[in-house]
């Protein structure tokens, strides 16, 4: 590893917009550390990655199993000493492969709350599991960034506007509310560490086609990962606390 060379860790980043984020980021000259449930579908994509030219890695990583996640950490210390950036991807809709517009299983009436627990235990408690534990390392950088995979399903404004492109939607009592809870812990992490130089804030990739949507999505990974890079990249002078898109600031 180059002495300048920052690492950063991609949780979910086997597949998807995570492996999207990883590759553009060591494009751009990091090493890449990709987080997978499966090891080796993690290391299939990190190699897959290496031959195209980047300094990329595969860690195991299960954000919702504390022994993994605490594993992971140490792997991170032991082989690095720090972590510059970290990107919370790993998520699941809760619905299995289907459209957003097809997602009757999460009205809220009619919900399974197995099926919500599920949801926020990945969305939401594994975020805050993986942050605490990578927050050390995170501190022996001189410039951490922190990225909270969203949604525009997040925004209560978006959602709450009687005209707007979500009405159209089923009512969703899981996934969605997962993510305005990510945007909350959000901000709260950017209150707690701005005063340690901690830029944290959450990033919409939009309607990319992935697994999540059997494909369906409108936007290509690489289009959907370009905002996860650049608040990744952030400089001193970058925000915190908020919640963004491609198009800019995104309502909560």
């Amino acid at each position: 590893m180059g002495e300048h060379r920052k690492v950063a860790l991609v949780t979910g980043a086997n597949k998807g917009i995570g492996r999207g984020a990883a590759a553009q980021l060591a494009a751009a000259g990091m090493t890449v550390l990709v987080g997978a449930r499966d090891p080796r579908r993690g290391e299939e994509a990190a190699a897959a990655l290496r031959e195209a030219g980047g300094d990329v890695h595969a860690v195991a990583l299960d954000v919702t199993d504390a022994a993994s996640v605490r594993a992971a950490a140490k792997q991170v210390e032991e082989r690095f000493g720090r972590l510059d950036v970290l990107i919370n991807n790993a998520g699941i809709s809760g619905s299995g492969k289907v459209a957003p517009d097809q997602a009757h299983d999460q009205v809220p009436s009619t919900v399974d709350l197995d099926m919500v627990r599920r949801v926020f235990e990945t969305n939401v408690f594994g975020v805050i599991a993986v942050t605490n534990a990578m927050l050390p390392l995170l501190r022996r950088s001189p410039e951490p960034r922190v990225v909270n995979v969203s949604s525009h399903a997040a925004s209560m404004t978006i959602f709450s506007d009687p005209a707007g492109p979500m009405t159209a939607l089923p009512p969703s009592a899981a996934y969605s509310p997962s993510k305005s809870a990510l945007n909350a812990l959000t901000v709260q992490y950017a209150n707690e560490l701005g005063k340690d130089g901690v830029l944290v804030n959450a990033a919409a990739p939009g309607f990319v086609a992935t697994d999540a949507n059997d494909h369906t999505g409108v936007l290509t990974v690489e289009e959907g990962a370009a905002v996860l890079v650049r608040l990744a990249t952030l400089g001193a002078d970058g925000p915190t606390g908020g919640f963004f898109g491609a198009e800019g600031p995104i309502p909560w």
